[in-house]
């Protein structure tokens, strides 16, 4: 699973909180489940009842005890009725005793069955997914397992669609089971559904059987995998048929028709990533097709199901902005990889989450670093454990984590972005060679079953030879990382050079680990690896014949780690100009004080990788800027390869606010890039209001993104150009929580949202319902639900000004549940 959130305009971008969980293992104990039953295949009929958002089932569930004998098989079954349980044997049912309670279906066997000796059970129920009572969290905002989008079939709404969501403990809502994640399970599924509607489900597409204006579709799974991984989708969707893998394996694409042009450049790579990790990992892709979808309103980013990947509607992208950049392309390799990770070696238990999701996490990584090369995957790395380091009470949590309050509270930048992070230290502990060879050691192990922490560390001392308690006493069953200070002196007489680093967490806490050093002379580095021990002091001599230029610590940042250790402007300068680490040259300009080392952000314009240009260019707002610096930003924003620095170099000639960049605006329009146009729509909306109206005028909203049209809001809002206003509301709403930084915009905004909600109009209005939806799952504090509150109102308060008509109160009515809603 990969979790995404977009806030409007990157608000909140350090996104979750999470529950502090004891680590001491004197508290709560979220023990491994035990399997006194063990599930061997699962055969589902199921129909859907629109109207009711409820779905009429039939199972069929063989399983047999699994050590110890038993005349009783418990399910998980939440918010069911349950019409009818029987054993059956040869075509024939018999009725079995069974009580419900408490989301539990207790069947009584009809006698004590042995080890391994199997039996199949019937159930006819009916789920009923909106009466489930856990109602999500921070991590998967819903967890009602089977979900309606536009039931009433309404022509103003998405299309319709039913899609399910396993994870983690969910796909009990739509099918009585063993929910956890150490049964596996083969299955089939019968689904019927409209004739209109395309399906899809784990395994293969055996037979589809038309019957009126409903038609039966087939599909089978004929290899176990976890309750969670359980997948149905259905809708109007088209199916896009990319390059199979090997020539037998189907790779396709689930997309609304009007996507299906674009779903091969979103998707494209697909067959080429499963080549990839299949040689990566050792392990040939071992399932029968890949096929991925998005859906509407989805809970979460995005779903491994095994075969059948869901994907939330923000992995939709414009052609325009496909070109600038996949930005979902990192999601797809997550998914995929999990395939390994997760569908096919499942973690035992929810504690040990990190051999699903850190895997996933990393194998973003060896994807970037294969496909765009190491400077692009150690940007990806460094972003992911800076957002990890940004969340003070991750600090404090166990990679292994036994005592987490709720399951959900595992999926979290511990167990993605730390543990990822973690795998790619022990990579270079052990070596390339070793590190994959445990990998496939561990999938080979742990195929179609379960895997934990222990037995990953076993695999990789099985290859290497080494010894590794170590290491995961430290990073998988210990928390935190170290946070040194690092100080440095030459010695001219001795012609000596001492580094010490100085742990500054506390004591029970020093870690121990190999650490780079590379100390520059003549412009070259040399570099020492050095053994840092779990004390708080180290200090390490060199012999060096001259001061060096500069003494560059952890260079690639392979050690999780914080660092206080300030460089003086000259050291940064040398630092961008010579260091060839992706993590030493971007740490030379974000380790600048504010205001200070133009000249540093300056020579970073032209460092080779494009997203350190990026940052170099929006780090110039804080100077003033010469008409040098200016000429070299107009030349980045015109001859560029990549768009992405186009566009930036752009809005900083935005924020001159000169005329003379006009033309230069008015070309970059016609280039084909979402992130340039918006750069230069800003660009004429400050210099020439009246000419951004005219582009407006003529301009299909649908071909331009909600954050292209942000800098406009004051020229739509004044020539009331309502039909911009569906793009541009889940940015509106947040308009209070700027207005501190950007007065202007935030005055912009909210004059625009009181315009907004002066129009009957009730599509609008379910997105106000929507955005604050979304945000109140990542703010919950009393300041935050204030400003929602006021929000709200100021928005009633216009719906109260109109004509008293049916539509005005029932938007009225949305708007008063949202805020009831927001406790």
């Amino acid at each position: 699973m990969k979790k995404i959130v977009l806030l409007a305009l990157g608000l909140l971008s350090s996104g979750y909180t999470f529950a502090q969980t004891d680590t001491s293992g004197r508290g709560l104990y979220r023990a491994t489940p035990e399997k006194k039953t063990a599930l061997k295949h699962t055969k589902l009929k199921v129909d859907f009842n629109f109207s009711n958002q409820t779905m009429g089932g039939e199972e069929w569930l063989t399983a047999a005890p699994f050590f110890y004998p038993t005349d009783s098989l418990v399910l998980d079954a939440k918010a069911m009725l349950i019409h009818k349980v029987a054993l059956e044997e040869k075509g024939k049912q018999q009725p079995l005793a069974y009580s419900y309670k408490d989301d539990l279906l207790r069947i009584k066997l009809p006698k004590k069955y042995q080890k391994g000796e199997a039996y199949t059970v019937y159930i006819k129920y009916t789920a009923q997914p909106e009466k489930v009572a856990n109602k999500g969290n921070l991590s998967i905002s819903d967890t009602k397992g089977l979900y309606f989008i536009n039931p009433e079939g309404k022509p103003e709404g998405y299309p319709r669609q039913i899609w399910t969501q396993g994870e983690a403990e969910s796909s009990s809502c739509w099918f009585p089971t063993i929910d956890k994640p150490n049964q596996k399970t083969t299955q089939e599924i019968e689904m019927t559904v409209p004739d209109s509607f395309v399906t899809l489900s784990n395994g293969l597409l055996k037979s589809s059987e038309k019957k009126g204006n409903l038609r039966i579709d087939y599909w089978v799974m004929d290899k176990p995998h976890a309750p969670y991984l359980f997948f149905m989708g259905a809708g109007e969707f088209a199916v896009v048929k990319d390059t199979p893998w090997h020539g037998k394996v189907p790779v396709e694409y689930y997309v609304e028709k009007d996507y299906a042009p674009l779903a091969k450049k979103l998707f494209g790579n697909t067959s080429e990533m499963i080549s990839f990790f299949s040689e990566r990992f050792g392990y040939d892709y071992p399932w029968d097709k890949y096929a991925q979808i998005i859906v509407r309103d989805f809970v979460t980013g995005a779903m491994e199901n095994t075969t059948a990947v869901s994907h939330s509607e923000s992995a939709y992208q414009s052609e325009e902005a496909l070109n600038d950049q996949n930005y979902w392309e990192y999601i797809i390799a997550h998914e995929l990889a999990h395939h390994w990770f997760g569908d096919l070696a499942t973690a035992e238990s929810w504690a040990n989450l990190t051999v699903n999701e850190s895997f996933a996490n990393y194998s973003e990584y060896l994807w970037i670093a294969h496909k765009y090369g190491k400077d692009a995957a150690d940007y990806h790395l460094r972003n992911n454990t800076q957002q990890y380091h940004q969340r003070p009470d991750d600090f404090k949590k166990d990679l292994v984590r036994f005592s987490y309050i709720s399951t959900d509270d595992m999926f979290d930048m511990v167990s993605y972005n730390k543990g990822g992070a973690i795998l790619h230290m022990l990579r270079r502990y052990l070596g390339d060679e070793a590190f994959f060879q445990g990998v496939t050691d561990y999938l080979k192990t742990h195929a179609y079953g379960n895997g934990e922490a222990h037995q990953l560390r076993l695999s990789f001392e099985k290859i290497s030879g080494k010894d590794l308690s170590w290491f995961f006493n430290q990073w998988y069953f210990g928390y935190g990382n170290p946070n040194v200070k690092v100080e440095k002196h030459y010695d001219a007489t001795k012609k000596q050079l001492t580094v010490k680093i100085t742990q500054l967490q506390s004591e029970d806490l020093y870690f121990q680990f190999p650490l780079d050093i590379d100390i520059y002379q003549d412009n070259k580095p040399i570099r020492h690896t050095v053994w840092v021990n779990a004390r708080q002091e180290n200090a390490f001599t060199f012999a060096v014949s001259k001061a060096p230029a500069l003494v560059n610590i952890n260079p690639e940042g392979v050690v999780v780690m914080q660092e206080q250790y300030p460089k003086t402007t000259k050291e940064y300068l040398f630092q961008i100009q010579h260091a060839p680490e992706l993590k030493s040259r971007l740490e030379a300009i974000s380790s600048l004080e504010t205001g200070k080392g133009k000249e540093v952000v300056l020579a970073a314009l032209q460092d080779p990788y494009f997203k350190i240009r990026k940052a170099a260019l929006e780090l110039l707002e804080g100077y003033q800027l010469t008409k040098k610096d200016l000429a070299l930003v107009e030349k980045i924003a015109t001859k560029d390869p990549e768009n992405l620095a186009r566009a930036a170099a752009i809005w900083v000639l935005n924020d001159q606010e000169d005329k003379r960049y006009t033309p230069l605006y008015e070309k970059a329009l016609t280039v084909p890039s979402a992130a340039i146009k918006n750069a230069a729509l800003n660009g004429i909306a400050r210099t020439n209001p009246s000419r951004a109206k005219q582009f407006l005028e003529k301009a299909n909203p649908a071909d331009l993104e909600g954050d292209q049209l942000l800098g406009l809001v004051s020229v739509i809002t004044n020539h009331k150009m309502e039909k911009y206003l569906p793009s541009l509301m889940p940015y509106l709403v947040n308009y209070p929580f700027f207005e501190e930084d950007e007065p202007q915009r935030s005055a912009d905004f909210k004059k625009a949202y009181l315009w907004a909600m002066s129009l009957d109009n009730t599509p609008l209005t379910e997105q106000v319902q929507q955005a604050f939806k979304d945000f109140t799952q990542e703010e919950n504090d009393s300041k935050t639900k204030q400003t929602l509150w006021k929000v709200i109102d100021l928005g009633i308060d216009q719906k109260k000004k109109l004509s008293n008509t049916a539509s005005v109160k029932e938007q009225i009515q949305i708007l008063e549940a949202l805020k009831s809603k927001i406790k």
